[in-house]
C-alpha cells in the first residue's frame, strides 16, 4: 500500500534567532533527558550543547578536524559520546568537556552510534560494512563484532521491546535484525531499490512496526514480526536522511535533502504537516521523551519545534 503526499498543513516557522555564529553543516542531534540541553554534532568537527531554555550554547568543543556524523548523550555517566570520519570513538565529560576516553574504532567512516538504554554498551555504524558492540565498563573492549552487509552502514537502532536485539540499514538496499550475543544476522530484509540511510522502530497497539527511509525518496514501514511491507509513505522529493517514531505524539517524523520535514499519523498513515526547514537540507531528528519537542540538524543549523496546537520553533546556528 502506497500513500502519497496529500494536502498537509504547512507551518510558517516564523522569525528565527540566531545565536554565535552560521554553524557548518548538523549532522547529528539528541536531546538531554532531563536538561534543557540539545547536542549537535557538525561537519566542521565540532560538538556543541545548546540551552533552548536560555538559547545560548553553553558548551563546545573541536573533537577532530573530521566531520562528526553522530553524537549522543549519556547522561548516566555524564558523557557525550562520538563518532567522526577519522574513524574514532571519543568520549567526553559534558560537564567540564574534558576527554573521557578516545580510540580507533572502525577502519572507515563511523555513520552512526547507539546507546543501549540499560546496559553500557554502544553500537557503532561504519562504512566498513561492520556494526560493534562497546561495553564502557570494559573499558570500551568490543564484546561483538556483526558482519553481513554488503555496502555502508548508516544506522542502527535497539528494539524497544526486546532490548537484546536490534535492526541496521545499509546502502545495500537493506535490514538486518540482530541479537547482540550473535555475529550473524537472524534475517535479512531486501528493503529498497536504492540505499537506506535511516531505520527506527515504533510500537503501537503492541505491535513492532520498523521505518526505513531511502535515496528512492520513500519512507517504507515495516511489521516486523510478519516481515512485510505494509505502508509506502511517499512526499519527499530527494533523499530521506532521517525518520523518527514519536511515542507521545503518535507520529512518524521524516526528513528529506529536499529540505523539509514530513509528519505521518502513525495510525492511518496520512500526512499530517509538512514543515519546511528553512535551512536547507535536514540530516537529522531527535525527539524529548516526555514532551512535543523535535530538534531537526540540517545544512545551516539545528532547529527545535514544538509540535502541537501551538507550534512553535527556537533556532540556533551554534
Amino acid at each position: 500500500m502506497t500513500t502519497s503526499l496529500l494536502p498537509g498543513k504547512a507551518i510558517d516557522f516564523g522569525r528565527r534567532k540566531e545565536f554565535i555564529q552560521k554553524s557548518d553543516r548538523v549532522k547529528s542531534v539528541d536531546f538531554h533527558p532531563t536538561q534543557p540541553w540539545v547536542l549537535a554534532s557538525l561537519y566542521s568537527g565540532t560538538v556543541c550543547i545548546w540551552n533552548y531554555h536560555s538559547q545560548t550554547t553553553g558548551k563546545s568543543v573541536k573533537v577532530t578536524d573530521s566531520p562528526v556524523r553522530t553524537a549522543k548523550f549519556v547522561a548516566r555517566e555524564h558523557w557525550i559520546v562520538c563518532g567522526s570520519d577519522d574513524k574514532f570513538i571519543r568520549v567526553f565529560d559534558y560537564n567540564t568537556m574534558v576527554s573521557v576516553k578516545e580510540f580507533e574504532a572502525h577502519e572507515d567512516y563511523i555513520r552512526s552510534l547507539a546507546v543501549h538504554p540499560t546496559f553500557p554498551f554502544v553500537l557503532t555504524a561504519s562504512d566498513d560494512k561492520l556494526i560493534k558492540l562497546w561495553d564502557w565498563e570494559k573499558n570500551w573492549e568490543c564484546t561483538q563484532t556483526f558482519e553481513g552487509h554488503s555496502h555502508y552502514v548508516m544506522q542502527s537502532a535497539f528494539n524497544p521491546k526486546d532490548l537484546n536485539t536490534f535492526a541496521s540499514a545499509s546502502l545495500d538496499g537493506t535490514i538486518q535484525i540482530w541479537n547482540m550475543d550473535s555475529s550473524a544476522a537472524k534475517f535479512t530484509l531486501d528493503a529498497h531499490e536504492k540505499g537506506i540511510n535511516c531505520i527506527d522502530y515504533f510500537i503501537t497497539s503492541d505491535k513492532v512496526y520498523l521505518i526505513t527511509g531511502s535515496d528512492d525518496f520513500t519512507v517504507k514501514v515495516w511489521d516486523y514480526e510478519t516481515k512485510t511491507c505494509v505502508q509506502i509513505l511517499e512526499g519527499h522529493t530527494n533523499n530521506v536522511t532521517a525518520v523518527c517514531f514519536h511515542p507521545e505524539l503518535g507520529i512518524i517524523i521524516t526528513a528529506s535533502e529536499d529540505g523539509t520535514i514530513l509528519m505521518w499519523n502513525a495510525t492511518t498513515f496520512r500526512l499530517q504537516n509538512t514543515l519546511s526547514s528553512g535551512l536547507e537540507r535536514v540530516w537529522s531528528i531527535g525527539y524529548k521523551k516526555g514532551s512535543n519537542q523535535v530538534a531537526f540538524g540540517c545544512d545551516n543549523g539545528t532547529l527545535i519545534v514544538k509540535i502541537g496546537n501551538s507550534s512553535g520553533c527556537d533556532s540556533v546556528n551554534c
